[in-house]
């Protein structure tokens, strides 16, 4: 390849070999005496389009209270419109509760010309600095649902005005109940704190749209520069994918950088600016861009009149189209990618697939099997797998160098990397070796703690106790087995399986699942679960006292040598039953198979359920293992002979394929209503039956349902149940009339003493 470069160079880059003037190490270095006099010559030499007089950038000529006297005027002024009080709600709330939030104010020079004492113009920034934040806010949105969603970071353009007694009375007539809402009192500004000489201050914002001007317009400038616009397409068409935005409204932004792109290079031409001075120049194409419909408008935010809060959503979220639904439509957005962007993908850079597992997920089987694959992954690069248990030294950095020594490989990484100090060396490694990386998970329904189930974790043990002869002498001979995957396990605590996969795939752009366990399986014993429970109890207690300390030493040696034992036999006893609750290995292969050859390709599409939209969803309840209902009702019908003659007939092992607890319907209680349980998706939630109600025509359980954080969850139904069966043509919903029936002596009631309690996933529908 070099000697065919040397033949037949390429053609010179735009911009090469001109003079580009000082650099930055430069400019700092000629100025070096005085800070003041540095940061001067810095904004002089961006040129004037980002920096027009340098007294728009004196500190010494603003207030250093700046920001605390801007905030309590915005908290203190009548809003005009309906989204300016909710924003200040936001803000008012933040502030009383001392949120980890910084909000800070700046004059919007670009409104110098219509600056007066009587209406001003600044830029507020929104920084949440702690993810306890949000959790404090969706706290208090669980109480009042009104507020607006929270985000890291946005800006916000402010106009504090000063309207006249006849326009401030209409205002303040139509907002009337508005403001009492959100305040709640009765509009009365002085408990609110309200200055009274400020009755008639009025307030307008617009929100400025962060990710697309931060995302998709100036960090895509040095691929669009350097590489040309097909690839700065593949670069805004990925980034848009990540955020899940709909094809409608993808289309949109797609039409709108294009002619971005043409207009910005013929602007610049060949000079090599800052990243600033690229924005200050695509200002003036938005706001001609903005012009020109109203959708434009509302797609950009750069009109000068309020942004509807939706379209800002859309963007930010990257969820909403024209239409209104939030439907992501990934595979729609894949086959619109046309071939010229695929064919900026770097087939020639290397790729390592890693595995964040656990001991005894198959992955050395399942390295070996990808080897052998006929025609590998599907391309022509070489595929190696690097083996952790016969590699001597510290592992990773001897894979950055088989990466240096061949870039263009596939490796398989035959290691665990479980935490998020591995997957920021292989980052790094990707960064510095030109590469890409992909992580294959067992596929897992996981906890609210950890991302793997406690099925998962006795899988996992069983395969490890059957090895022999292992090379990194983790099998039956060793006396320490199950203590090493509970170490492995606990590397993971904290982490629920949505934030497990949401990190892996933000950090990585795909992921891989290889399927382990059959969805229709039992439930995992009640004896084998006692063990493992036993197990990780006796481990919170060993590394509480001593650390990190191997379980053959320490105060708990004895325990754990007792533990060890009653883990094998119990591993034993429920061998069968282990066995059968597996996926097909073949079948596991061929799936992590396809999907990686898709990755390899770079048709990689990320999975619906990663972001998982709210347009689509009909109602949110909690769903039930199907094998634990029907266990319930083979011990009921064995106990009581009115259950016993009622199921004679209706076939439930055939007929019960799911079961729920409806917890709000779109219909019945509204879009606010479902997408309020959104705090407590995908965790457990126990379900208390209390009863089983039926008639000739359908039947129910009676439920009651617990706490998740202390937090009870509460059904908007009146009557809480889990439908099991229904006549034909009888609808599901008609079950909520069997309490009314009993008591009209129409249907009967038997009660479960003492009461069953099932724990189910709180899901969207």
């Amino acid at each position: 390849m070099e000697e065919v470069l040397k033949d037949h160079p390429p053609p010179p880059a735009d911009g090469a070999g001109m003079d580009v003037g000082p650099s930055l190490r430069e400019i700092c270095a000629a100025n070096r005496s005085d800070e003041k006099q540095q940061i001067k010559a810095l904004l002089q030499n961006v040129g004037s389009s980002f920096c027009p007089d340098h007294s728009d950038w004196n500190a010494d000529s603003h207030s250093r209270n700046a920001d605390r006297s801007v905030l309590a005027k915005f908290l203190q002024a009548h809003p005009a419109d309906y989204s300016t009080s909710k924003l200040q709600e936001m803000i008012r709330l933040m502030r009383e509760k001392r949120f980890p939030a910084a909000f800070k104010c700046y004059h919007n020079f670009h409104k110098a010309e219509s600056v007066s004492s009587n209406n001003l113009f600044y830029k507020m920034v929104v920084h949440v600095h702690s993810d306890s934040g949000f959790r404090r806010y969706q706290k208090e949105m669980r109480h009042k649902p009104g507020f607006w969603p929270l985000y890291r970071g946005f800006f916000v353009d402010i106009n504090l005005f000063k309207a006249n007694k006849e326009r401030a009375a209409e205002i303040a007539k139509i907002n009337n109940d508005l403001v009492g809402n959100v305040n709640n009192d009765s509009g009365s500004s002085t408990r609110d704190g309200l200055a009274d000489e400020d009755a008639n201050l009025m307030i307008k914002l617009k929100f400025l749209t962060y990710k697309l001007r931060t995302f998709l317009i100036r960090n895509g400038l040095s691929i669009l520069f350097k590489d040309g616009p097909a690839a700065y397409k593949a670069y805004y068409l990925r980034q848009m994918k990540i955020w899940g935005t709909s094809p409608g409204k993808q289309r949109e932004l797609s039409k709108m950088l294009d002619e971005w792109a043409v207009y910005i290079r013929r602007k610049c031409g060949n000079k090599q600016l800052s990243s600033s001075v690229y924005l200050s120049e695509t200002e003036p194409f938005l706001e001609q861009y903005a012009k020109r419909s109203p959708q434009n408008q509302a797609l950009i935010g750069a009109a000068g009149n309020l942004v509807r809060t939706e379209d800002f959503l859309a963007i930010v979220e990257g969820g909403q189209d024209e239409e209104g639904d939030l439907a992501t439509e990934r595979e729609a957005e894949a086959a619109s990618l046309s071939p010229s962007v695929k064919e900026t993908i770097q087939k020639n850079q290397g790729l390592i697939v890693f595995f964040p597992g656990i001991p005894g997920c198959a992955k050395s089987a399942l390295c070996r099997e990808i080897l052998n694959a006929p025609g590998g992954l599907g391309d022509d690069r070489p595929v190696q797998s690097l083996m952790g248990d016969l590699i001597k030294g510290r592992y990773w950095p001897k894979v950055a160098d088989e990466r240096k020594r061949k870039p263009s490989s596939i490796i398989l990484a035959d290691k665990n990397a479980p935490n998020e100090e591995v997957w920021q060396q292989i980052e790094n490694m990707c960064h510095s070796t030109r590469a890409s990386a992909v992580p294959v998970i067992p596929d897992s329904e996981g906890t609210d703690s950890n991302p793997f189930s406690l099925d998962a974790l006795a899988v996992f043990m069983f395969r490890v106790l059957q090895r022999v002869n292992h090379p990194g002498n983790l099998d039956k001979a060793s006396p320490n087995a199950g203590y090493v995957l509970l170490m492995f396990y606990h590397l993971y605590e904290g982490k629920s399986r949505k934030y497990f996969e949401d990190e892996l795939v933000e950090r990585f752009g795909s992921l891989v699942k290889m399927p382990l366990l059959k969805p229709d399986r039992n439930p995992l014993p009640v004896p084998l679960r006692s063990v493992l429970e036993e197990g990780i109890n006796l481990y919170d207690l060993h590394t509480r006292r001593h650390g990190r300390l191997e379980s053959t030493k320490g105060s708990y040696a004895q325990e754990w040598v007792k533990w060890e034992k009653k883990l094998r036999d119990s591993m034993s006893a429920h061998s069968e039953y282990l066995n059968s609750i597996q996926v097909p290995f073949e079948f596991a292969v061929e799936q992590v198979l396809e999907q990686l050859r898709k990755v390899a390709r770079g048709e990689y599409i990320i999975p619906s359920a990663e972001k998982r939209k709210l347009g689509s969803i009909v109602f949110a309840a909690v769903n039930l293992p199907i094998a634990e209902i029907q266990s319930l009702l083979n011990k009921l019908s064995g106990k009581n002979a009115e259950i016993e003659a009622f199921l004679k007939d209706k076939h439930m092992e055939n007929t019960l394929k799911k079961a729920h607890v409806t917890l709000a319907h779109k219909r019945s209680h509204g879009v606010a209503a479902v997408a309020n349980y959104g705090l407590y998706l995908h965790r457990q939630v126990p379900v208390e039956l209390t009863a089983l109600l039926f008639t000739d025509k359908m039947a129910a359980f009676e439920a009651q349902l617990g706490s998740v954080d202390g937090e009870k969850i509460v059904s908007k139904n009146q009557w809480p149940h889990i439908t099991i069966w229904t006549g034909e043509g009888v609808a599901p919903k008609e079950a909520n009339t069997l309490t009314q029936l009993h008591s009209e002596g129409k249907a009967t009631r038997v009660e479960i003493s003492p009461p069953i309690t099932i724990s189910g996933t709180l899901e969207f529908y």
